[in-house]
Protein backbone atom coordinates (compact mmCIF):
# COMPACT_ATOMS: atom_id res chain seq x y z
CA UNK A 1 0.00 0.00 0.00
CA UNK A 2 1.20 3.21 0.58
CA UNK A 3 3.95 2.62 2.71
CA UNK A 4 5.54 0.10 0.49
CA UNK A 5 5.28 2.61 -2.24
CA UNK A 6 6.86 5.28 -0.51
CA UNK A 7 9.62 2.70 0.71
CA UNK A 8 10.06 1.64 -3.09
CA UNK A 9 10.37 5.52 -3.68
CA UNK A 10 12.42 7.10 -1.49
CA UNK A 11 15.35 5.38 0.65
CA UNK A 12 13.49 5.36 4.07
CA UNK A 13 13.37 2.34 7.12
CA UNK A 14 10.07 1.82 8.59
CA UNK A 15 9.63 1.45 12.34
CA UNK A 16 6.21 0.89 14.07
CA UNK A 17 6.09 2.82 17.72
CA UNK A 18 3.01 1.75 19.64
CA UNK A 19 0.78 4.27 20.59
CA UNK A 20 -1.43 3.94 23.80
CA UNK A 21 -4.79 4.23 22.51
CA UNK A 22 -8.13 3.24 24.60
CA UNK A 23 -5.53 1.92 27.35
CA UNK A 24 -8.37 1.79 29.74
CA UNK A 25 -10.65 -0.53 28.13
CA UNK A 26 -10.77 -3.65 29.72
CA UNK A 27 -9.27 -7.37 28.66
CA UNK A 28 -12.53 -8.03 27.54
CA UNK A 29 -13.55 -5.55 25.56
CA UNK A 30 -16.49 -2.51 25.25
CA UNK A 31 -19.12 -2.22 23.02
CA UNK A 32 -18.66 0.59 20.27
CA UNK A 33 -21.57 2.08 21.26
CA UNK A 34 -20.36 2.70 24.40
CA UNK A 35 -16.72 3.83 23.03
CA UNK A 36 -18.85 6.52 21.30
CA UNK A 37 -21.40 7.39 24.06
CA UNK A 38 -21.29 11.42 25.01
CA UNK A 39 -18.61 11.95 22.30
CA UNK A 40 -21.08 13.34 19.48
CA UNK A 41 -19.79 10.99 17.27
CA UNK A 42 -22.11 8.86 14.83
CA UNK A 43 -20.97 5.22 14.47
CA UNK A 44 -22.53 4.82 11.34
CA UNK A 45 -20.42 7.58 9.36
CA UNK A 46 -17.53 7.07 11.02
CA UNK A 47 -17.72 2.92 9.78
CA UNK A 48 -18.95 4.43 6.16
CA UNK A 49 -15.66 6.97 6.33
CA UNK A 50 -13.01 4.08 7.08
CA UNK A 51 -14.52 1.51 4.77
CA UNK A 52 -14.22 4.43 1.93
CA UNK A 53 -10.36 4.69 3.38
CA UNK A 54 -9.70 1.06 3.30
CA UNK A 55 -11.18 0.58 0.08
CA UNK A 56 -9.23 3.31 -1.85
CA UNK A 57 -5.88 1.64 -0.32
CA UNK A 58 -7.33 -2.13 -1.13
CA UNK A 59 -7.52 -3.05 2.33
CA UNK A 60 -10.60 -5.50 4.05
CA UNK A 61 -12.54 -4.02 6.90
CA UNK A 62 -15.22 -5.20 8.50
CA UNK A 63 -17.93 -4.20 10.68
CA UNK A 64 -17.24 -4.76 14.40
CA UNK A 65 -19.74 -3.95 17.24
CA UNK A 66 -16.69 -3.53 19.75
CA UNK A 67 -13.55 -2.73 20.65
CA UNK A 68 -10.90 -4.49 22.17
CA UNK A 69 -7.77 -3.55 24.41
CA UNK A 70 -4.44 -3.35 22.23
CA UNK A 71 -1.30 -3.45 24.66
CA UNK A 72 -0.78 -7.65 24.54
CA UNK A 73 -1.19 -7.17 20.72
CA UNK A 74 1.52 -4.39 20.93
CA UNK A 75 3.68 -6.47 23.13
CA UNK A 76 3.12 -9.64 20.36
CA UNK A 77 4.43 -7.33 17.71
CA UNK A 78 7.59 -6.16 19.57
CA UNK A 79 8.33 -9.70 20.06
CA UNK A 80 7.39 -10.70 16.09
CA UNK A 81 9.76 -7.96 15.30
CA UNK A 82 12.57 -9.60 16.65
CA UNK A 83 11.57 -12.82 14.61
CA UNK A 84 12.14 -13.98 11.58
CA UNK A 85 9.42 -13.07 9.43
CA UNK A 86 7.57 -11.57 12.50
CA UNK A 87 6.37 -8.58 10.23
CA UNK A 88 3.59 -10.96 8.85
CA UNK A 89 1.79 -10.96 12.45
CA UNK A 90 0.90 -6.95 11.59
CA UNK A 91 -0.89 -7.84 9.03
CA UNK A 92 -2.43 -10.87 10.63
CA UNK A 93 -3.71 -8.23 13.67
CA UNK A 94 -5.42 -5.91 11.42
CA UNK A 95 -7.10 -8.70 10.15
CA UNK A 96 -8.43 -10.47 13.25
CA UNK A 97 -8.85 -7.24 14.73
CA UNK A 98 -10.39 -4.61 11.55
CA UNK A 99 -11.49 -7.31 9.50
CA UNK A 100 -12.67 -10.54 11.86
CA UNK A 101 -13.41 -8.77 14.78
CA UNK A 102 -12.05 -11.05 16.98
CA UNK A 103 -10.55 -9.94 20.89
CA UNK A 104 -7.02 -9.10 20.43
CA UNK A 105 -6.71 -8.59 24.21
CA UNK A 106 -7.48 -12.05 24.30
CA UNK A 107 -3.78 -13.93 24.99
CA UNK A 108 -5.04 -17.24 23.51
CA UNK A 109 -6.52 -15.45 20.57
CA UNK A 110 -3.40 -13.71 20.08
CA UNK A 111 -0.99 -17.06 20.00
CA UNK A 112 -3.33 -18.18 17.23
CA UNK A 113 -2.77 -14.69 15.69
CA UNK A 114 0.99 -15.46 15.73
CA UNK A 115 0.86 -19.24 14.27
CA UNK A 116 -1.46 -17.77 11.75
CA UNK A 117 1.50 -15.64 10.72
CA UNK A 118 4.11 -18.44 10.89
CA UNK A 119 4.96 -17.85 14.18
CA UNK A 120 5.44 -20.45 16.70
CA UNK A 121 2.59 -20.87 19.60
CA UNK A 122 4.87 -22.32 21.66
CA UNK A 123 7.47 -19.22 22.08
CA UNK A 124 4.45 -16.77 21.68
CA UNK A 125 2.48 -18.22 24.65
CA UNK A 126 5.32 -16.90 27.05
CA UNK A 127 6.09 -14.04 25.76
CA UNK A 128 2.79 -12.74 26.37
CA UNK A 129 2.21 -14.66 29.81
CA UNK A 130 5.15 -13.34 31.13
CA UNK A 131 5.19 -9.72 29.68
CA UNK A 132 8.83 -9.62 27.95
CA UNK A 133 8.38 -7.00 25.92
CA UNK A 134 6.24 -5.04 28.43
CA UNK A 135 9.23 -2.00 28.78
CA UNK A 136 9.39 -1.87 25.73
CA UNK A 137 5.85 -1.06 24.50
CA UNK A 138 5.89 1.45 27.53
CA UNK A 139 9.08 3.20 25.57
CA UNK A 140 7.11 3.49 22.66
CA UNK A 141 4.01 5.09 24.66
CA UNK A 142 6.56 7.28 26.21
CA UNK A 143 7.89 8.15 22.82
CA UNK A 144 4.58 8.68 21.16
CA UNK A 145 3.60 11.09 24.41
CA UNK A 146 7.19 12.91 24.23
CA UNK A 147 6.14 13.35 20.46
CA UNK A 148 2.84 14.86 21.18
CA UNK A 149 0.97 12.23 19.11
CA UNK A 150 -2.94 12.09 19.57
CA UNK A 151 -3.69 9.39 16.79
CA UNK A 152 -3.06 6.84 14.91
CA UNK A 153 -1.86 6.38 12.51
CA UNK A 154 1.06 9.19 13.14
CA UNK A 155 4.02 9.32 10.55
CA UNK A 156 6.87 10.64 11.83
CA UNK A 157 10.42 11.16 9.55
CA UNK A 158 13.15 13.40 11.12
CA UNK A 159 10.93 15.15 13.56
CA UNK A 160 8.07 16.50 11.46
CA UNK A 161 5.02 13.94 11.12
CA UNK A 162 1.44 14.07 9.82
CA UNK A 163 -2.03 12.30 11.71
CA UNK A 164 -3.98 10.39 10.18
CA UNK A 165 -5.05 8.10 6.87
CA UNK A 166 -3.10 10.66 4.38
CA UNK A 167 -2.73 10.41 0.78
CA UNK A 168 0.32 9.51 -0.61
CA UNK A 169 1.01 12.43 -1.99
CA UNK A 170 1.07 13.84 1.72
CA UNK A 171 3.89 11.20 2.71
CA UNK A 172 5.72 12.32 -0.44
CA UNK A 173 5.74 15.54 1.04
CA UNK A 174 6.85 14.83 4.52
CA UNK A 175 9.85 12.13 3.87
CA UNK A 176 10.86 14.72 1.32
CA UNK A 177 11.21 17.84 3.81
CA UNK A 178 12.79 15.34 6.18
CA UNK A 179 15.59 14.73 3.21
CA UNK A 180 14.82 11.30 2.17
CA UNK A 181 16.57 10.82 -0.65
CA UNK A 182 14.31 9.20 -4.38
CA UNK A 183 15.68 5.72 -5.18
CA UNK A 184 16.42 5.50 -9.17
Amino acid sequence: MRIEKLKQAFAVETKLVHFPLHPETPAEGRSMAELYAGRDVDPEAMYARMKRLMDAEGLPYGRRTHTYNSRLAQELGKWADTQSGGEAVHDALYRAYFVDARNIGDPEVLVDIAQSAGLAADKARPVLAERRFKDEVDADWAKSHAYGITGVPTFVAARYGVVGAQPYEALVQLVERAGAARRN
